[in-house]
């Protein structure tokens, strides 16, 4: 019986050690719960766990820029699909400006469900990095201090998205 990753994936419950633990858990014993070929699949990527600091074999970067709901959870539903895949081998990146910066916001001045805010934070347990662009966050009056504590601040969101497409990050928009 495979687990129920939507209770794994919320904050607090699990530290990167026993994410790593469960990854080659679910490997070595097929947990996966997928078809013969996708199982094979996913269990040779899990099997091969990655050491901090090591670079993983698949990298991906999500552009976040707009407030809808559906929105928020289509592509956060993806970036934990992705981690739940590749485990410790895939680098995830969200770049989140414009509308979509408000999912780093402490107090958004946009819609943010709570279902939503308790994901981000999850992902980034999970090793998912949430960059704030710093442009926007200008736009609006925000300082690094009304970011979650987590977010990282970049220059220019559309810039940091070309820079880690550059160093061999996947691109991903909706």
């Amino acid at each position: 019986m495979s687990p129920d990753w939507r209770k794994i994936l919320r904050p607090g419950r699990i530290d990167l050690g026993r994410r790593r633990l469960l990854g080659g858990l679910a490997a070595a014993t097929g947990l996966a719960g997928l078809s013969a070929t996708s199982g094979a699949r996913a269990q040779g990527d899990a099997s091969e766990l990655k050491f901090p600091g090591e670079e993983p074999d698949h990298k991906v970067v999500y552009q976040f820029n707009k407030a809808d709901q559906a929105y928020h959870e289509h592509v956060l539903f993806s970036v934990g699909a992705m981690v739940r895949k590749y485990g410790d081998n895939i680098g995830i990146v969200v770049v989140a400006f414009g509308p979509g910066i408000h999912i780093l916001g402490k107090n958004p001045e946009r819609p943010v469900s709570e279902e939503t805010k308790q994901r981000v934070s999850s992902l980034n347990q999970y090793g998912v990095e949430f960059h704030a662009c710093g442009n926007t966050m200008r736009s609006l009056g925000w300082i690094k201090e009304d970011l979650v504590p987590f977010a990282q601040v970049v220059e220019v969101g559309a810039a940091d998205l070309m820079e880690l497409q550059e160093q061999g990050y996947a691109y991903l928009s909706w």
